[in-house]
């Protein structure tokens, strides 16, 4: 089985709600949510996806693999 070189996110930026508002990638770059959003959906980034909230709107969540430690929620925080 090939090796997944796909970006991963490593640390997330919130807002004073707690909610997700940027991303950093294992490659080190830095994406607004709109911009994860696109690269998700594009298949870039590994460990990821998008599901549809109540809203109607698009959201990122981690992919569920039984991992607590990997979600987006438990991530480092980053400048």
């Amino acid at each position: 089985m090939a090796m997944d070189t796909r970006e991963r996110f490593i640390a997330v930026q919130k807002n004073g709600d707690g909610d997700l508002t940027a991303f950093k990638t294992s490659s080190g770059r830095v994406l607004d949510y709109e911009q994860a959003k696109r690269e998700i959906q594009a298949g870039a980034i590994a460990g990821a996806n998008l599901f549809k909230g109540r809203d109607g709107e698009m959201y990122i969540r981690s992919d569920a693999d039984g991992d607590p430690s990997n979600n987006l929620d438990a991530l480092p925080r980053f400048e």
